[in-house]
C-alpha cells in the first residue's frame, strides 16, 4: 500500500509535468495555462451538477425509507473526480471527466461489487460491528481469519437473501 502511495504522489505528478510540457511546446504557455484554467473551471461546473444530482438521488432512496447505497457510491465518485478535475494535469483531467460519465460509473460500481461479493463469498473479507461503529475487515492471511472483537463487539450474519438473521453479541476473552 505505502508503494502504491509513493507512485501515486511521485510518478503521477512527474508525467502530468511532462505532458505539460510536451503541450506546451507544441501550442505554447498561454494556450497551455489556458487549457488547464478551463478543464478545471469545466470540471468544477460537471462535478458540481453531478453531484448535486447524486444528493438528490440521495435524498430521494431516504426519503422512501432505502439506503442510498449506490446513490452514496456514486456521490463519493463524483467528489474524487472533482478532485482529479481541480487538480492541474492532462491525465487527471482525462480520469475526472472519465468518472464524471454515468456509464463509466455505473461499470466502475459494478466491478467493485463484484470484487467486494467475491471477497465476502471466500471470507477474504467482511463486516462486524464493535461499540457504536460498524468496521470493515479484510483477512491478511487470504484465510478468511476474522479479527477478534472487543467486549462490546456484535456480529451481523448476513442472509444471502441480504437479511439480516442476528445480531447477537461476540464473547471475547479480551479487556
Amino acid at each position: 500500500m505505502l508503494l502504491r502511495l509513493f507512485l501515486l504522489f511521485t510518478l503521477v505528478p512527474l508525467v502530468e509535468l511532462a505532458l505539460l510540457i510536451q503541450i506546451g511546446g507544441l501550442i505554447g504557455l498561454g494556450p497551455t495555462l489556458g487549457l488547464v484554467l478551463v478543464t478545471g473551471a469545466a470540471g468544477a461546473w460537471l462535478a458540481r451538477r453531478e453531484g448535486l444530482r447524486s444528493w438528490l438521488a440521495v435524498q430521494r432512496e431516504l426519503g422512501a425509507g432505502r439506503v442510498p447505497g449506490e446513490a452514496l457510491v456514486h456521490g463519493m465518485i463524483i467528489l474524487l473526480a472533482g478532485a482529479l478535475l481541480v487538480t492541474p494535469g492532462v491525465l487527471t483531467d482525462a480520469a475526472g471527466f472519465a468518472l464524471l460519465a454515468r456509464p463509466i460509473r455505473r461499470r466502475l460500481i459494478a466491478r467493485l461489487r463484484e470484487r467486494f461479493t467475491r471477497q465476502l463469498e471466500t471470507g477474504a473479507a467482511g463486516f462486524m460491528t464493535g461499540p457504536g461503529i460498524g468496521v470493515f475487515w479484510r483477512s491478511t492471511s487470504g484465510r478468511g481469519e476474522r479479527p477478534e472483537p472487543g467486549p462490546r463487539g456484535r456480529e451481523i450474519v448476513v442472509e444471502e437473501s441480504g437479511e439480516v438473521e442476528s445480531g447477537t453479541p461476540i464473547e471475547s476473552g479480551r479487556r
